[in-house]
């Protein structure tokens, strides 16, 4: 691929507010200094125009590199969009389903009989991931003691709807902490340091912990496990290119796993908290298993939540997860890492 056929001479990377290792790598300037050398910018969706950000939902951009919620890419895919899946992560960032103080529920049975929030859809399927990600959550809670949603009565609430710009700290959140605050719902799924702040900030408390089931069926979810995916023209045509975002992203999480402190610091940013929101969020040794992989273990769990979003209507068709999954990119990176050491 000459680099004219790529947007502006650019490589586009995106990301999801949250810890990645390809995060840390553009933060790091990584990124920025390997693809100079072919004279291409790296450009971000989070800083572009509208009209650019909104491929971060639908990927129809041949230089772009994702890491994001597994819901919008796999939204994009059922729907036609030319991707490839490079890589999985997998990083437990506090979901939990929150209560008021006094509503005695602290154990999934609990919640049995109760209201819960149900995140309203928005414009589309990729952009309704907070609606994916509470119903799963709930999903996950009640299956750990045989329950179903059946046993609970869905609330909708208001969300605020994410774009992927840069906003402020605060506003309104993407689950629904301010009905629960309101008395409109009994319990609210929450997923992430800003949400974990929002939830503190209205005296709301964590009821259930969905990080404490051992077996990770019941907490597969938008972000568990994470994609990486770039347009299949991309990789079809310039693999080297690929291979050395990879090297980038592999580089940054072993730096990770020595440099807690500082990856807490542009995680603040990253997640638009501050440093006590990521360090709730984000617990113990989180910084050590940044590296991707494409393990049968991960296709395993992202294939348990293409069904889920399946049969709940969030895919326009199905799709074969082993079959978008690319290996020779990061077996590629892992090589060229090896032999730089």
């Amino acid at each position: 691929m000459s680099t004219h056929t790529l947007e502006q001479d650019r490589i586009w990377y995106t990301r999801c507010p949250v810890p990645t290792a390809s995060g840390l790598a553009y933060n790091l300037g990584w990124l920025a200094e390997d693809f100079a050398a072919d004279g291409l910018e790296v450009g971000v969706l989070q800083d572009a125009p509208p009209e650019i950000a909104a491929r971060h939902f639908d990927h129809r951009l041949v230089g772009l590199f994702r890491e994001g919620g597994n819901v919008p890419a796999l939204v994009a895919k059922s729907e036609g969009a030319p991707t490839r899946l490079i890589g999985l992560t997998w990083i437990d960032e506090s979901q939990v389903i929150v209560v008021r103080p006094d509503s005695g529920i602290t154990a999934p049975e609990h919640l049995a009989g109760r209201r819960v929030a149900l995140p309203a859809k928005a414009a589309d399927h990729a952009r309704s991931f907070p609606r994916a990600m509470a119903l799963h959550g709930f999903t996950g809670a009640l299956g750990t003691v045989g329950l179903s949603t059946e046993d609970v009565t869905f609330v909708e609430v208001p969300t605020g709807q994410g774009d992927v710009g840069r906003g402020a700290r605060g506003g309104s959140s993407l689950f629904g902490v301010e009905a629960l605050a309101e008395g409109t719902v009994d319990a609210v799924y929450i997923k992430g340091a800003q949400a974990a702040e929002q939830a503190a900030a209205h005296g709301l408390v964590i009821g259930i912990d969905l990080d404490s089931f051992t077996d990770r069926r019941f907490r597969v979810n938008n972000g568990t496990p994470r994609p990486i995916t770039v347009h299949e023209r991309i990789l079809a045509e310039r693999p080297d290119l690929v291979a050395r975002f990879l090297v980038q992203t592999l580089r940054a999480a072993d730096w990770a796993a020595d440099n807690l402190d500082r990856v807490r610091e542009i995680l603040a940013g990253e997640t638009r908290s501050g440093v006590d929101g990521v360090v709730a969020a984000y617990r113990d040794g989180f910084h050590k298993g940044l590296h991707p992989d494409l393990s049968d273990e991960r296709l395993d769990l992202l294939d348990r939540q293409k069904d889920f979003l399946l049969s709940n209507g969030f895919l326009a068709q199905d799709v074969d997860v082993r079959a978008w999954a690319a290996h020779e990119p990061l077996a590629e990176a892992r090589a060229l890492l090896e032999a730089g050491r």
